[in-house]
């Protein structure tokens, strides 16, 4: 029991800590420059403009103190205690699948390649490599979390916010956190596994602060807007390219004509391959959450379990005339 109430206790000390990791969204650099981002949208739609005024525009109390941001910086908490108590030991770990990934490429293929190329290839090569494949995966498994009503009961936790803000990004049932959490170390363990067959031991990755280069950048430009009120859109040509704050806050819309549209979470090719993809000048003002499929997440006890329930319904066989 002691060790029990140390994890959780170990799990809520390092919260603060999300601020300073730039491998997390609400890294402080992140929040920043979304700021410094919404303020040529603030310029745009307003003619009367302040510091105070846009702090307004920013910070509204109608979504900051909202119901469902409420219950967002309660999943912020409380998830993460979950994460520690319960899936400890439960989720895939990349060691294995990466030496799984070598050993196989080393069998069909007869052996290692591990190429001679530049050291400056051979990094850019796998910092690519773990970008783009952990992109295409988490628009695979989001695109399942959306079609497969099972999965969906879960996955519905998050579409459930009628209000957005940083924190809808830890808005999210623990099925599905554990579900990432094992997408991640296959990406990982995958691509390790394949770059080790390939270049040998000499694989190292370019990062800023820790983190993927090319996911910094696409945190640094305005991620934390895609949970929000600021509409931020990249214009027609990006947007086809790569998923901007307005597209994911379609993807957010309670209009039945926007659900599973823009499923990607960086790179939009995957929602253009699969027909998915809305572009921010195609729409028009949108509201938030699941509409008239209001998911009844109230309170937390309805959050967490009634996914369960309602999941549990969609396997029974439905019964025919």
């Amino acid at each position: 029991m002691y060790e029990y109430l140390n994890s959780a206790w170990q799990s809520l000390v390092t919260l603060p800590g999300f601020f300073f990791d730039a491998n997390k969204r609400i890294y402080l650099p992140y929040l920043l420059s979304a700021i410094v981002l919404a303020i040529p949208v603030y310029w745009r739609l307003s003619r009367r403009r302040s510091a105070k005024g846009f702090l307004r525009y920013l910070f509204p109390k109608t979504i900051w103190l909202h119901e469902s941001a409420k219950q967002d910086y309660w999943l912020f908490i409380v998830n993460r205690v979950v994460k520690t108590l319960a899936f400890t030991g439960m989720v895939l770990t990349m060691v294995p699948i990466a030496l799984a990934v070598t050993n196989s490429l080393e069998w069909i293929f007869n052996g290692p390649l591990h190429l001679t190329w530049h050291k400056i290839a051979v990094v850019g090569i796998f910092t690519l490599m773990l970008f783009v494949f952990d992109d295409f995966t988490r628009f695979v498994l989001h695109y399942a979390l959306h079609k497969v009503p099972f999965l969906w009961e879960f996955h519905k936790v998050h579409h459930s916010a009628k209000v957005l803000t940083p924190f809808t990004i830890y808005r999210s049932h623990p099925v599905e956190n554990y579900l990432y959490a094992c997408r991640m170390a296959i990406v990982q363990g995958t691509v390790v596994g394949i770059g080790y067959f390939l270049f040998g031991t000499s694989l190292t990755m370019y990062d800023v602060l820790g983190a993927n280069a090319f996911v910094f950048t696409f945190n640094f430009l305005g991620s934390n807007l895609r949970h929000s009120h600021v509409w931020l859109s990249w214009g027609n040509r990006i947007e086809g390219v790569f998923i901007s704050p307005a597209q994911h806050q379609i993807h957010h819309s309670n209009d039945p004509v926007h659900f599973d549209t823009n499923l990607g979470s960086a790179l939009a090719i995957w929602d253009r391959w699969a027909g998915t993809l809305i572009k921010a000048s195609e729409v028009g003002k949108i509201q938030f959450g699941v509409g008239q499929y209001d998911a009844g997440h109230d309170s937390l006890w309805a959050i967490y379990s009634k996914p369960f329930i309602e999941a549990i319904k969609t396997l029974k066989p439905k019964k025919t005339l």
